[in-house]
């Protein structure tokens, strides 16, 4: 089972890669919220190691959760994958997340401070692997799917949000905590929409979002909430690091060129690898604007 269940992690979700990702999102919210509130003495301990730790594993599960969800059109459309093509076994994964999330439910009890908001990501999260119940009428629209199962990236922003505010004493309902619940949600939704726009000549059984409002008016939503995304970005570190809005700036702007010259011929590149490039750049800003302000101070 060890040697299947490596094979699945090192092609669905690599351990290692992810686990750090984990870390970054916890950690990009949390500090942000607290630079932003004037706090600079953080006390850190094994909270924020599990909150990290926390993110990855809900990620994990939602990856395995949607290989169940997806099993019969991935038998047809991706046979090529673990779970389809045999070298995983369905009994693999069940045993592997019911044991990650058991050790992930018995760590927020215990260590974390907001178990409530940590039960509602998780009961989202199950209403999620269900289909909401309504598997039939969400499996066969992608825009219903898409609102549906989407949210779900914010409401994870809040449980880092929660946990921050109570371990501070910070009130829970301000500007900057709206702000930091979208910006990690945008860059979610950017990478979904841009994963399912295609050329025309690329298009195949598997529904997209090109095949369905056309390649240009899928790119130009993404293009606008790219937008609005960078400009939740730059409101949450203008009193921080000008520079950094500088830098954001100058990202968003070459992503806007790639997603014109991917209007003007999409067979040029796949948009979701530029997409991918960007907000590896962006995030990477919005972290580095931590370090800097703390060694440097407002800039």
């Amino acid at each position: 089972m060890c040697r299947r269940l490596s094979i699945y992690f090192k092609e669905m979700y690599p351990i290692l890669p992810r686990f750090a990702l984990g870390l970054i999102i916890f950690g990009e919210i949390h500090f942000i919220i607290l630079l932003n509130a004037g706090i600079r003495d953080f006390r850190l301990g094994a909270q924020e190691l599990i909150g990290g730790f926390t993110v990855f594993s809900f990620l994990l599960w939602l990856r395995i959760a949607d290989d169940f969800k997806d099993y019969e059109l991935d038998s047809r459309l991706f046979a090529h994958r673990p779970l389809p093509s045999g070298r995983v076994h369905k009994k693999d994964l069940a045993i592997f997340v019911s044991i990650l999330i058991g050790v992930t439910v018995l760590l927020n009890l215990f260590f974390m401070n907001n178990f409530g908001f940590f039960l509602f990501l998780y009961i989202y999260g199950t209403l999620m692997s269900l289909w909401f119940f309504s598997k039939k009428k969400i499996q066969k629209s992608l825009p219903l799917a898409l609102v549906t199962h989407n949210p779900v990236q914010m409401i994870m922003n809040i449980y880092i949000i929660s946990f921050t505010c109570l371990k501070y004493d910070l009130p829970q309902f301000t500007w900057v905590n709206f702000l930091a619940a979208w910006t990690l949600y945008f860059p979610a939704l950017i990478w979904e929409i841009s994963r399912k726009i295609r050329a025309p000549r690329d298009e195949t059984e598997y529904v997209t979002y090109s095949k369905l409002f056309g390649y240009k008016k899928a790119t130009r939503f993404i293009l606008i909430i790219t937008w609005v995304d960078i400009i939740t970005n730059f409101l949450l570190v203008w009193n921080l690091n000008k520079l950094t809005v500088l830098a954001l700036l100058t990202d968003v702007t070459w992503m806007t060129v790639k997603f014109i010259q991917f209007m003007k011929d999409p067979t040029r590149f796949a948009i979701v690898d530029k997409v991918e490039r960007y907000t590896y750049i962006q995030e990477s800003l919005m972290l580095l604007t931590i370090p800097v302000y703390l060694i440097f101070g407002a800039i």
